[in-house]
């Protein structure tokens, strides 16, 4: 049976995502709640919060890159 202390963690830590998902949706990051869930996890473990967002921009754009060309081929 999980602890008051440990409901209340994980409240805070659901209020907390749930902030960072607005303030993601008021600067049109295109992130959904999983991928916001992974970019935290991942500052959290010291990965610069920079350098993730470069990486996840060259993927996008590589992946809009990707399908532009498919879309000449078809």
């Amino acid at each position: 049976m999980a602890s008051a202390a440990n409901v209340n963690n994980l409240n805070a830590v659901r209020e907390t995502m749930d902030v960072l998902l607005e303030i993601s949706r008021l600067l049109n990051t295109g992130l959904d709640m999983e991928s916001l869930s992974i970019c935290v996890r991942l500052c959290e473990q010291g990965i610069n919060p920079e350098a993730l967002s470069a990486v996840i921009k060259e993927l996008r754009k590589a992946s809009e890159s990707l399908k532009a060309s498919e879309n000449t081929t078809n």
